[in-house]
């Protein structure tokens, strides 16, 4: 029998993608702090792997990684997942996402994503939010599978990832504030 226990808390990551940051990175970046305190903002690169979000969006689009001091439980995924829906929702002009927000926990052994949208490999949460199993951490390097996004299964992505990795192990060493 196995002994329920509560696992480490994990780094709270989200994905931004947009064609104007300008339009809205100054309030929603200060959403983010006052919402889930400090965070770190990548620089924008590009996000070219598809033109699924083009129509809406606007192009080029260009992605940030926005990581988090403070780790937290996972089980606070799909809290996150529905506030970043209604931050999405907020900031839209005439029915069209200004940006993208795709939150999920990063941990020793994974990237996990929250979605709206189920599918055979995703886990339902609640409230019409499903976890996906995005990327694994096995010998030393990220691995995808057959459902991860072009964009998390390039290199770029993953070399941003590993330092976030480290940067996350860093943390689990020393107490939280």
């Amino acid at each position: 029998m196995s002994t329920p226990r509560t696992p480490d808390p994990g780094m709270l990551v989200v994905s931004v993608l947009s064609a104007d940051w300008d339009a809205f990175w100054p309030e929603v970046g200060a959403e983010f702090k006052a919402r889930f305190g400090p965070f770190e903002a990548s620089e924008e690169f590009a996000f070219d792997q598809t033109d699924y979000y083009d129509e809406e969006l606007g192009t080029p689009i260009t992605r940030r990684l926005i990581a988090f001091d403070a780790l937290r439980p996972l089980d606070a995924l799909a809290d996150i997942k529905l506030w970043t829906n209604a931050v999405e929702r907020r900031y839209a002009v005439d029915g069209r996402r200004r940006f993208n927000l795709d939150p999920g926990f990063l941990t020793q052994q994974s990237l996990i994503l929250a979605t709206g949208k189920n599918f055979s490999h995703r886990v339902y949460l609640r409230d019409g939010i499903w976890a996906d199993l995005t990327l694994m951490w096995q010998r030393k390097r990220w691995v995808d599978f057959p459902w991860t996004f072009p964009d998390y299964a390039g290199e770029a992505m993953k070399t941003r990832l590993t330092k976030l990795r480290l940067s996350y192990k860093n943390k689990l060493s020393k107490p939280q504030k």
